[in-house]
């Protein structure tokens, strides 16, 4: 009796997930679609971004946050645990496909929660729950830009160690937990500036996500199916096992659940060409994993309740 009750709850669960989605991917389909009636350097966009309106979100939030110390700090924590699990993950998956590690371990740790599960949770959750991915993503961007560039890189380089330091998200994520910690406040015309220049970070963001799909070249592989699973299902269970190691609840179980199950980073497509590698199974990783979005988001939002 019970199953027949709950049984109508699920699809309506993800039918309300994909309604609140459905905001991204029209403009995810502008970018994508304007890209095709305009000559758009996707990596000037991307740069834009990442090296201009996400700082602004990035530091505006976590200076302004009412988020306590405690939730910032189980948040971090899980997000970290996270990425570890991934890792381990992620290395021995390659290991069994003998695949190499290079190209095919950061498109299978990394998700994209931030030009996607931003703009996705504040549609959701409001304010709160962006405030909280926010965290959770840069702690994310913190290994991307460490230990993720160190696996494609193959190691320490001068380079990989220069593009930890020159990355402008890392200084606001760093400037922004030093500012909180401080008595000093901002005055209003500054708070006013970063949440004007914040504000344009998600739409961008989005529509930037539409612009690099379309020079994305799908080619078929069966370890992709693999990879696929371990990204959306693996990536759902490391959620939610780090949900269950530190006792979070609410908004802050579904936001680490849901973030850790989101497709693969459109970073990790990026990045292996700043290094002169190929990124052929990175990039077919992001491209496959958005198009099946529309289907795993709305189901975590639902599993995860």
């Amino acid at each position: 009796m019970q199953a027949n009750v709950l049984s109508p709850i699920v699809p309506l669960m993800i039918a309300s997930s994909f309604l609140q989605m459905l905001p991204i991917l029209l403009v995810v389909l502008g970018g994508y679609v304007l890209s095709a009636l305009y000559t758009i350097k996707v990596q000037d966009l991307v740069n834009v971004v990442s090296d201009f309106f996400m700082p602004a979100l990035i530091f505006i939030s976590l200076t302004e946050s009412d988020l306590s110390g405690q939730a910032i700090s189980d948040i971090s924590k899980a997000s970290a645990l996270v990425c570890i699990l991934l890792f381990a993950a992620a290395f021995l998956w390659a290991k069994l496909a003998k695949e190499d590690i290079r190209s095919t371990v950061p498109p299978l740790v990394f998700m994209n929660s931030g030009f996607l599960g931003i703009p996705l949770m504040k549609l959701w959750g409001g304010m709160e729950a962006m405030n909280l991915i926010l965290i959770y993503d840069q702690v994310q961007g913190i290994f991307m830009f460490t230990l993720g560039i160190l696996v494609i890189t193959g190691g320490f380089s001068k380079k990989s160690l220069l593009s930890m330091f020159h990355s402008p998200i890392l200084w606001a994520v760093v400037l922004g937990f030093l500012f909180r910690l401080t008595p000093l406040s901002m005055p209003s015309s500054l708070v006013a500036t970063f949440t004007f220049a914040g504000e344009a970070a998600s739409p961008l963001a989005a529509f930037a996500l539409g612009v690099s799909i379309r020079s994305i070249k799908f080619t078929f592989s069966w370890n992709l199916i693999g990879a696929l699973l371990l990204r959306f299902v693996g990536g759902y269970l490391i959620g939610y096992l780090a949900a269950m190691a530190f006792g979070l609840t609410g908004l802050t179980r579904t936001v680490v659940i849901v973030a850790t199950a989101l497709p693969s980073a459109m970073f990790t497509s990026i990045l292996p060409l700043r290094y002169g590698l190929p990124n052929q199974f990175a990039s077919t990783m992001v491209l496959a994993s958005t198009l099946l979005g529309v289907i795993t988001i709305p189901l975590s939002f639902a599993l995860a309740g």
